[in-house]
């Protein structure tokens, strides 16, 4: 087991002596990231807030390694600890390095005087960051994005143990989210720097986590690693959405089946269904689905989706029963589409509907619901 970096103890968090959480217990280890995810109002920030020291615990301890946090002066602390919370910082006149500068404060002294070493300090976290070419622009004319790798670089500079951020993903779009939770695995795998995060993205979650709280109430839902929490219906308690909206596989939501009668039957599999499923529920059209295998790539998808799924087993070639079952089902439809371009020997009696569905005339092309 890895060394614990931050910890805490029956911590009670809030404001103005409102508490908010409570019996918070955190273990975040070295080289590990670990993620707060719950419904807004939950009290995720305020907890990072109170970890951090900018909000005074109303009960319970931080310890920062085996130091509690009170005892640690504000030079110790700012060495050990890194924070990047939500929000545009404003500066006045600053180039993008002055603010990375910053993140060194700790190492020089009253006068802020960088040395050689921390100036290479500054220039690597840039480098890490990729923004050593926008490091002499002006921080408040660059993108949210590029405000973002800054902000962090100024956090990675101060070499940490520790770094916190607040739903460091908002303002960002695809692209400089997919950069952020590279950078962030690479410091937790070679710096071996603790991460702690919240995050309302539940892919990403999911993706970069190795550890997992949930908040929900005034404390601690459950704890685990993603493959704990993305599966039996965790997620779906936890933010009170219907169920089977959301599917655990892919860590993203999805509309929810309709519950009046399916007037299309989708032949599908192998993933080649997923994007007529969605089109078909945009559009409000109720639809059945099979025959698709349990492990089938788009099997999460359809069980959010299909208001009556056909399935078989993983492994399995389609069984007779599922088969009379699909072709019930097609026929009192009344309309059939088909996704796959080819078959096999686990899905030959896929073929066989779609030729059945051609002989009865009920076979439509996708463009018909696209």
């Amino acid at each position: 087991m890895n060394e614990i970096m931050l910890s805490t103890k029956a911590l009670s968090a809030g404001y103005a002596k409102k508490v908010i959480v409570e019996g918070i217990e955190i273990n975040a280890e070295q080289g590990k990231i670990l993620t707060l995810i719950g419904p807004n109002g939950a009290g995720k920030s305020t907890i990072l807030k109170t970890i951090c020291r900018q909000l005074i615990p109303l009960g319970g301890a931080v310890y920062i390694g085996k130091d509690k946090l009170k005892e640690l002066s504000g030079n110790q602390l700012a060495r050990s600890v890194s924070v990047l919370l939500t929000g545009r910082v404003k500066t006045e006149y600053m180039r993008c390095i002055d603010v990375v500068e910053t993140g060194r404060y700790p190492y020089t002294g009253r006068l802020g005087v960088l040395s050689d070493k921390d100036r290479e300090k500054v220039r690597e976290a840039l480098r890490l960051v990729d923004a050593e070419d926008i490091a002499e622009c002006d921080f408040d004319r660059i993108s949210d994005g590029q405000r973002q790798r800054i902000m962090l670089a100024g956090a990675i500079c101060r070499e940490p143990d520790i770094l916190i951020l607040d739903e460091p993903t908002t303002f960002l779009d695809i692209k400089y989210k997919l950069e952020l939770m590279k950078i962030l695995k690479k410091l937790a795998d070679e710096r071996h720097i603790a991460v702690i995060m919240s995050l309302h993205e539940l892919e990403l979650a999911q993706r970069i986590s190795d550890t997992i709280i949930c908040i929900k109430g005034k404390g601690i839902y459950r704890t685990g690693t993603p493959q704990e929490i993305f599966s039996g219906g965790c997620i779906e308690e936890l933010y009170g959405v219907e169920k089977g909206s959301f599917c655990e596989a892919y860590g993203s939501p999805e509309l929810g089946k309709l519950t009046s009668a399916p007037t299309v039957f989708v032949i599908g599999g192998g993933g080649s269904a997923i994007a007529l499923y969605r089109s078909l529920r945009r559009k409000g059209i109720a639809f059945a689905a099979g025959i698709i295998h349990e492990n089938d790539i788009e099997y999460p998808v359809a069980a959010a989706l299909a208001s009556e799924l056909v399935s078989e087993q993983a492994f399995e070639a389609v069984s007779d029963v599922k088969y009379e079952k699909a072709f019930e089902l097609m026929r009192s439809c009344g309309n059939a589409v088909c996704t796959l371009k080819s078959f096999g020997t686990m899905n030959e009696k896929c073929r066989q509907l779609m030729a059945e569905a051609e002989k009865m005339g009920i076979l439509r092309g996708i463009e018909s619901y696209e």
